[in-house]
């Protein structure tokens, strides 16, 4: 009896001594009552079950649960290996978010063991390998000991991850594990949120925690984040030095006051995108400008506060170091591409669109400013203030400039662009889209002032390009210009084809799309006068072209034609598939989509031992059958994509024995 009344508890259920100080209270405890029930076994310790006392002790045991979050971040903030933090933010949702809330600085790393410090002694004390046992990727330092891998050093912090979070994935919970997770796998260098899950989507709490958890971060897109504030952008100019890029998308919550921070605490900003931000203005661009001494490239769309000011003081203060800009309907007038054209000495692309409070006085002022001197591409869209005076002075006041697209530009005439191309003496790439106001005159006046550098010249959607009624007279070839693209221009005809055949003997890309205009009359000549030979042919939507043009193509330019697409010439037969078969060494894609071709023909394409497509295109060529299946799998041996869609006579066996067969090869049906 006495060892029952001084058990001490350490290994029972009651811990801290005897249940009775006193044996005399032992009469209570062995009471007979109803709800207690004792029983002396012969040889065995007293067995005592008491549901009563039992309720009560169970609710004292001591849980790490019941800890408040101040103890548990002083644990985990000791937990300096990253395995065991990841460990440890596995337990729960609390845990995770603890985990997260960490910052670098924040963490208590524990020093070394005495016995530890024995054991690097002794390893340090080890000879040397020799240098044929050194593994390959192992590095020893000069005492001879094993370090890790150079790579894994590299790589150690350096922010090489990439993580994008989409629509409902986007979330405080995910942002909170990445930021736990990447800091030992190299480091969260760019990071993505498009969207974000309606119920619970990412606020400021999940942007802390990729501030405390990822300094190595160097590229962040925020895209229709609602409920990120100033509060979360400010965490990570605090906690992400290292920024380059920065892409803001339909933001209302952030203001001026977050992006001044960046531009404050990261210098290292290259690439600044702000579209669709209402509360971001001036102060913005005046704070990146002054304190961004790399920045390159800057994007603006549709934000109603940025204005003059903000532009002028961007390019003021970052104007020696942009290099490309993108200005897209913007409230701006006349005085930002003033400032633009006389302090841009840095910049080599511009991208301006929908500005429309920009008159022509802007344009002229830019063009004179003599600051653009190292631009190489310029794109205009959908600007009234663009017209002849203004495209004029552009030409002068860029003599370095290649690359030139303009698109929407109502009021822009002949007149102005022979103008500007007598100024761009470097021109080489020159695209004109919805320009209703240019004329097939205006078209040829480009050809001879550009005659040796234009290497591309790119007309769509100009109504205005009709056929002249007089005749063009003799002028020297433009040997430099290698592709021609006109798309969708109603009034080019066969007189137009006959005056590019003289103008462009040296065309090796050729592109004429929805041209219902042409036919073999125009088209023929226009083959035999490109001396250069065809690399790639589009006549897409041409009906009125036959297999007589198409099989010359074949035959002048069989040996360099690579590319070759009629879609839509209807007049295109199986003629034209024995021709290519015949005379085509290089071709690797071919598009044939509703063309009246029949089995034959593809048996005839099937037949050609020189062949190698890659690409063959048979969309709506209702004329095939199954019996095309055979010349079909042959032709498959090399192909890498074969579209046979709306081809109504090939059945749906036909099409899941080619699946099966031709497994290597994607196949549209």
């Amino acid at each position: 009896m006495s060892k029952v009344f001084n058990f001490s508890g350490d290994d029972a259920f009651c811990p801290g001594g005897a249940l009775y100080p006193s044996p005399k209270e032992s009469s209570l405890f062995l009471s007979l009552g109803h709800h207690v029930d004792v029983y002396f076994p012969p040889c065995k310790r007293s067995r005592v079950t008491a549901p009563i006392i039992f309720t009560e002790k169970q609710k004292k045991l001591p849980s790490i649960d019941v800890l408040p979050d101040e103890c548990l971040f002083e644990v985990f903030r000791r937990v300096s290996d990253g395995k065991e933090r990841s460990a440890c933010a596995c337990v729960s949702k609390r845990w995770l978010m603890l985990l997260s809330s960490i910052s670098g600085d924040e963490t208590v790393v524990s020093k070394p063991s005495p016995s530890s410090e024995t054991e690097e002694r002794s390893i340090r004390s080890a000879p040397v390998k020799p240098v044929d046992c050194i593994k390959k990727g192992e590095v020893v330092d000069p005492n001879g000991v094993e370090v890790a891998d150079v790579e894994t050093q590299d790589i150690e912090g350096e922010g090489h991850l990439s993580r994008c979070l989409d629509g409902k994935k986007a979330t405080d919970v995910r942002l909170a594990a990445i930021a736990v997770g990447t800091a030992t796998h190299g480091g969260l260098g760019k990071l993505s949120i498009r969207g974000s899950n309606p119920s619970c989507g990412v606020t400021d709490t999940g942007l802390k925690a990729i501030a405390r958890g990822c300094p190595s971060l160097r590229a962040l897109s925020l895209w229709n984040v609602s409920s990120v504030s100033d509060e979360g952008l400010s965490e990570i100019a605090q906690g992400c030095h290292l920024l380059e890029k920065l892409d803001l998308c339909q933001c209302p919550a952030i203001t001026d006051t977050s992006l001044v921070a960046i531009a404050k605490s990261c210098p290292n900003l290259t690439s600044l995108t702000i579209e669709s931000c209402a509360n971001i203005g001036n102060g913005s661009l005046q704070a990146v400008g002054r304190f961004c001494t790399k920045l390159k490239f800057v994007s603006l769309k549709n934000c109603p506060l940025i204005g003059d000011q903000g532009i002028a003081s961007l390019f003021s203060s970052a104007g020696h170091v942009l290099t490309k800009v993108k200005l897209h309907a913007l409230n701006i007038s006349d005085v930002s591409l003033a400032v633009i054209g006389h302090y841009g000495i840095a910049v080599t692309d511009i991208v301006l669109i929908g500005l429309q409070s920009i008159n022509e006085r802007g344009f002229w002022v830019m063009g004179n400013g003599q600051g653009l001197q190292k631009l190489r591409s310029l794109a205009i869209t959908a600007c009234n203030g663009v017209t002849d005076l203004g495209l004029e002075a552009l030409g002068k006041g860029c003599p370095n400039l290649k690359l030139f697209c303009l698109r929407k530009c109502a009021f822009l005439s002949d007149n102005g662009l022979v103008a500007f191309t007598k100024g761009s003496a470097s021109l080489e790439n020159l695209q004109l889209e919805e320009c209703h106001r240019i004329t097939q005159a205006g078209v040829f006046g480009v050809l001879l002032n550009c005659s040796k550098m234009l290497k591309a010249l790119s007309l769509v959607n100009c109504f205005g390009v009709k056929e002249l009624a007089c005749r063009f007279p003799s002028v020297l070839p433009c040997n430099s210009l290698q592709s021609l693209s006109i798309r969708n221009c109603p009034g080019v005809g066969n007189a137009t084809l006959a005056v590019v055949g003289r103008l462009c003997p040296k065309l090796t890309h050729l592109e004429l799309s929805g041209l219902v205009g042409i036919t073999d009359e125009g088209l023929f000549p226009l083959m035999q006068s490109c001396e250069a030979g065809l690399v790639k042919v589009n006549l897409s939507g041409c009906v009125n072209v036959t297999d007589k043009s198409v099989s010359a193509i074949t035959e002048l330019h069989g040996g360099s034609l690579e590319f070759l697409n009629v879609d839509g010439c209807r007049y295109v037969t199986d003629a034209t598939l024995v021709a290519i078969s015949n005379n085509c060494w290089l071709l690797s894609e071919l598009d044939l989509s509703k063309c009246g071709i029949t089995d034959s023909g593809i048996a005839s394409l099937a037949g050609a031992v020189q062949l190698n497509l890659q690409i063959l295109s048979l969309s709506g060529c209702s004329m095939l059958s199954n019996k095309s299946l055979p010349f079909l799998q042959k032709l498959g041996q090399s192909l890498m994509g074969l579209n046979i869609q709306h081809c109504n006579g090939i059945s749906s066996s036909a099409v899941d024995l080619l699946l099966e067969q031709l497994w290597r090869c994607d196949i549209l049906a």
